[in-house]
């Protein structure tokens, strides 16, 4: 009797099998021979569109630099920058400072960059620097590639 139980699970599992496999197969792309030998009316469609026109270009602004600065920070669009309107561009920075989410800024959550660049640096874990563990803090100037503008003489 557990025999013929397991014997019919197994078909049970078998047609389950053979029927994801037919639907795998039916979603698949069509082969490269299918596609060689298709119609030609299976071709991507073609318009002529010579005569038509696109819409114009967006004009490009008259604002100054300062103008369009002022803009950014006007959010209300009406002429005048609040406070909260100049503070607002703060945001994200300040939230990325503190830590512990409270919507107070520390002195510890202020010089948490300084506090880490000094931690990396004293290799030793003194508590101290010495000049060579000093200078692995200077920041690292960019590499300007040199252009050998020489004519090849």
């Amino acid at each position: 009797m557990l025999g013929a139980l397991a014997a019919l699970a197994l078909v049970g599992v078998g047609v389950f099998w053979w029927q994801g496999q037919a639907k795998i197969e039916a979603q698949a792309p069509p082969s490269p021979e299918d596609l060689a030998s298709a119609s030609p009316d299976s071709s991507l469609p073609e318009a002529d569109v010579a005569w038509l026109t696109g819409p114009e270009p967006p004009q490009a602004s008259d604002f100054t630099r300062e103008q369009q600065r002022f803009f950014r920070y006007d959010r209300n669009h009406d002429g005048k920058i609040s406070r909260n309107e100049m503070l607002s561009t703060r945001t994200a920075g300040f939230r990325k400072l503190d830590t512990d989410h409270n919507n107070l800024l520390t002195f510890d959550e202020w010089a948490v960059a300084t506090e880490d660049r000094f931690d990396r640096a004293d290799a030793n874990h003194d508590g101290v620097l010495t000049p060579r563990e000093f200078a692995a803090t200077r920041q690292k100037r960019p590499t300007m590639s040199r252009c050998d503008c020489s004519d090849g003489d």
